[in-house]
């Protein structure tokens, strides 16, 4: 099997991309919903549930957009990621069934916390995979750096702070939940600046491939939307002077963007 480590571009289109956005979301939806439940307050299970309802759905969209690659750990994941969602669906009461409210009730219990942590260490694998299966390939640019994990963990679990956030705004007591959502995505767009940097960095000659012609401009969008919210979520003055939606948005533009950018000009 001659392609069988890409030793030609793969020429993967827009559903590949689509692919690598959502199971990072997901992935890092679940292991958010998992650190608000085990370190935050009774006032953040709301949006521990919402980060488990976020989860699954997502999750769903992969197997349609990738069947093989990731097979098995997308079906470990989905098992932990569908129980949780029944569990949030039953704990928050969206349907009265009986059998949801008993698992909502288990997920208050140690059996639902290990279950829990152990969904998060597949979630992060899920999350990271994207981009240890780019670095794992022949091809140009993915191979020449060992950063791709990481940096889509690190994008992945912004994307699924901004998508809590994003839902969590329709609450009325939101306030202390956001505040802990925007301080865990400030570290993870951190961590995602300083991999972007270390990205370009081990690139060395190459590093023209990816900054080069058109793709300067999906990497102005990239450092707009880490910037931006870095320095808003910084200055609560600011927050309160531009649309709530604003901010999660432009973070999920960013995701997109990078793995765009990171994906195509590679193949180009």
């Amino acid at each position: 099997m001659p392609n069988e480590h890409f030793v030609i571009p793969p020429h993967w289109e827009w559903y590949i991309l689509l692919y690598f956005f959502f199971a990072g979301i997901s992935g890092g939806a679940f292991v958010i919903g998992t650190m608000l439940r085990l370190w935050g307050g009774p006032a953040d299970k709301a949006a521990s549930r919402l980060a488990f309802i976020i989860s699954f759905p997502l999750l769903l969209l992969c197997p349609i957009l990738l069947t093989l690659d990731l097979g098995w750990g997308l079906t470990l994941f989905g098992l932990f990621s569908f129980v949780m969602f029944l569990g949030a669906v039953g704990e928050g009461g969206y349907l009265r069934w009986r059998v949801l409210a008993g698992a909502g009730r288990v997920m208050s219990s140690i059996l639902g916390i290990v279950f829990m942590v152990i969904g998060a260490i597949f979630g992060l694998f899920v999350a990271a995979y994207t981009g240890v299966l780019l670095a794992v390939s022949n091809q140009p640019v993915w191979s020449d750096t060992w950063t791709l994990g990481g940096l889509f963990l690190a994008s992945g679990l912004s994307g699924a702070a901004a998508s809590i956030l994003l839902l969590n705004r329709r609450r009325r007591d939101v306030a202390v939940t956001d505040g802990k959502l925007m301080e865990a995505d400030r570290y993870f767009i951190i961590l995602e600046l300083v991999l972007i940097a270390l990205f370009l960095i081990t690139l060395g000659g190459l590093v023209s491939k990816v900054l080069g012609g058109g793709w300067i401009i999906l990497w102005l969008i990239v450092l707009i939307a880490t910037l931006v919210p870095l320095v808003a979520e910084s200055r609560p003055r600011m927050v309160r002077q531009v649309p709530p939606t604003l901010v999660p948005v432009l973070v999920l533009v960013g995701v997109l963007a990078l793995r765009a950018v990171i994906i195509f000009s590679a193949q180009a």
